[in-house]
Formats: C-alpha cells, sequence, structure tokens
C-alpha cells in the first residue's frame, strides 16, 4: 500500500509525461497522415519509453536493428512460405530462440523483446493473400525510427533532473540461459501455430499477451505476470468503453481523440512508473490502450465490442499460455543441460 500512496519523484513524473506525450505523438502523426497499422505507431513509443527511463544510443540501435530483421525475415519468409505455417514453423522457432537469447542475456532485451513482439504480428499478417506485404513491413519499420526520434525529442524536451544510478548486472547460469531461450521459443512458436491455424486475425492483443507474458524469462515471474497483466487489461478496455462513450459517433475528431489517449496514457504510466517492476498492471493497461486507440478506434467502428473481444480472448490466452509455459517450464528441468535453477 506504501507504494500506490507515495509521491512521484521529480525523474518519474517526467517520464510520465514523456510516455504520455510520445505515445500520443505517435497516433497523431499516424492518423494525420492516414497511415495503416496505427498500433505500431502507438504502442512502440510506449514499449521504449516504458521500459528505457533515460532514451540513448543503445536503446536506439536495438529498436531499429529489430525493425530490420523483421522487416528482412518477415519480407523471406513471406515471399517464399506464406500461407503454409507448417513449413515456416521451424524456421519461426530459430527466429524466436534467438531472440528470446539476445532478451535472457539482458543487454539487448529491447531488441529482442520489440522483435518477438513484432515478428509474431507480422508474420501472422503476411500469411493473408490480401495483406500488402511491403505496407506491413515498412509500417512497422518506420514506426521504430519514428519512435526513436520521438523519444529523443521528448527527452530533450522533457528531461530528468538527477541523473539515474547504473542497474547492477546480472550473470547467469549457462543452464539458466538455455532454460528460459527454449522456453520463450516454444511458446511463442506455439502461440504462432495457434493463431495461424484458428484463423484469429482479429486477436492482436490476446496475440501480444502471450509473447508479453514471456518477459519475466521464467515460470514464476510469468505466472505473477499473468494477474497483472489480466489487471491492466480490464483497466485499459475500461478506460476504452468510457472513452467510447464520452465520445459517442465523434471517434473520427481528432481534437476529442487525442485528449482522451493523452489522459489515459498518462493515467497508466503513473501507476507503471509507481511499479517499477517493468511489466506490471500499470504496464499492461497502457499497452491494452495502445492497441485499442491505435488499431480499433476509427469511424464507423464499435470499440465497445472490440474492448469486450478483447478482454475475453486475453483472459483465455493467459490461462493458455500459463498452462503451456508450466508444461514445458516442467519438462526443460528434467534435464541438467536446461534446468532453470541454480
Amino acid at each position: 500500500m506504501t507504494l500506490w500512496h507515495r509521491a512521484l519523484t521529480a525523474n518519474e513524473l517526467r517520464q510520465c509525461l514523456r510516455i504520455a506525450f510520445g505515445s500520443t505523438l505517435g497516433f497523431l502523426i499516424c492518423k494525420i497522415c492516414g497511415w495503416n497499422y496505427g498500433v505500431f505507431y502507438t504502442v512502440t513509443p510506449m514499449l521504449l519509453l516504458g521500459m528505457i527511463p533515460v532514451m540513448n544510443g543503445h536503446a536506439a540501435r536495438q529498436l531499429i536493428a529489430a525493425g530490420v530483421m523483421c522487416g528482412l525475415e518477415v519480407g523471406l519468409l513471406g515471399a517464399l512460405f506464406g500461407g503454409h505455417a507448417g513449413l515456416m514453423t521451424p524456421i519461426v522457432f530459430l527466429l524466436f530462440l534467438y531472440r528470446f537469447a539476445a532478451m535472457s542475456r539482458g543487454s539487448l532485451f529491447l531488441f529482442g523483446a520489440n522483435g518477438v513482439v513484432s515478428l509474431s504480428i507480422m508474420l501472422h499478417f503476411a500469411s493473408y493473400p490480401q495483406t500488402d506485404l511491403n505496407n506491413l513491413i515498412f509500417s512497422n519499420l518506420w514506426a521504430n525510427i519514428l519512435s526513436v526520434l520521438i523519444a529523443y525529442l521528448v527527452t530533450i524536451l522533457i528531461p530528468d533532473v538527477e541523473a539515474h544510478a547504473p542497474k547492477a548486472s546480472s550473470v547467469k547460469a549457462p543452464h539458466r540461459l538455455r532454460h528460459e531461450a527454449l522456453l520463450g521459443a516454444s511458446i511463442a512458436t506455439l502461440s504462432f501455430l495457434v493463431f495461424q491455424l484458428f484463423d484469429l486475425r482479429d486477436s492482436m492483443s490476446a496475440q501480444a499477451t502471450t509473447l508479453m507474458l514471456l518477459f519475466p524469462m521464467h515460470w514464476d515471474g510469468a505466472l505473477s505476470y499473468a494477474r497483472k497483466r489480466a489487471m491492466g487489461t480490464l483497466l485499459g478496455v475500461s478506460f476504452g468503453i468510457l472513452s467510447q462513450l464520452v465520445l459517442y459517433d465523434w471517434s473520427g475528431q481528432l481534437l476529442l481523440v487525442t485528449p482522451l489517449l493523452w489522459l489515459g496514457a498518462m493515467l497508466f504510466s503513473h501507476a507503471h512508473v509507481k511499479e517499477a517492476s517493468g511489466s506490471g498492471v500499470g504496464f499492461g493497461a497502457l499497452t491494452t490502450l495502445g492497441i485499442l486507440f491505435g488499431q480499433y478506434l476509427t469511424p464507423g467502428n464499435d470499440l465497445v465490442f472490440s474492448a469486450l473481444y478483447r478482454v475475453s480472448s486475453i483472459l483465455f490466452a493467459i490461462v493458455a499460455t500459463l498452462l503451456a509455459c508450466y508444461l514445458i517450464h516442467r519438462l526443460l528441468n528434467r534435464f541438467e543441460a536446461t534446468r532453470f535453477g541454480y
């Protein structure tokens, strides 16, 4: 309870402002320019500014490298094996494996995390014949580049007032690194197969949830995050429904939509910064809000139905992912070379 009642520090308040203004600016630029895949432009700044307290060159290089690699891989796989999930599966597993290996080591966590989510969503959409593959690839790449530019801009305009203490790096045992990489790659590949086989093209939130549950990199962390993600989803969806009720049939008016997105992003980034846990209730609500506004809040689209569908699909995805995560965790722990414990 002490956590929620304490006042924000000056640096924490500025991080909240950077997240709110950064995600809103990405959303606004996308809508004004009429670009597709608004979710990339809204959520990517949230991920970047939410996961990296201070924008730096290392983070920028990771995000742009993730976009380039995803573009190359999706372009090649989509052109060669588009629509053939069975042929793509072994290659997809290897692509997820090296990303989770990068996340497990820590120094390239942002590269791996952004790449895992983007690759999964892009491969899923690339499998449909009506998808413009070039538009999909360049939308994601440009969203990453634009997010880096926005992050630098808001960092210059809203700088921290105190220097951040450097984080202590931890060294993991080789068997734990193998455990985390194999666990993540296995669940991510299963998620890809399920969404392909059942043609779940309108469940982006659930698809992202199955991957973000793996960010803690182990079973206990996934179990803890699942509860927080469920609570965050309910908060994000509740705000989305309230926004739809306030807007009524004016959801196409950017002058009305933009302040509501900024307000929601500010509220949930406040919770995210106070938690200081990377992926908690606030972060779950924040990304849910970004997906709802970026992808589904358009003229003629019923955000209420979309929001309720998001809740049901995400809760089911959480249960299914936890079950698969537990089974694979137990299997990997049977072998000394892939055991999680010290």
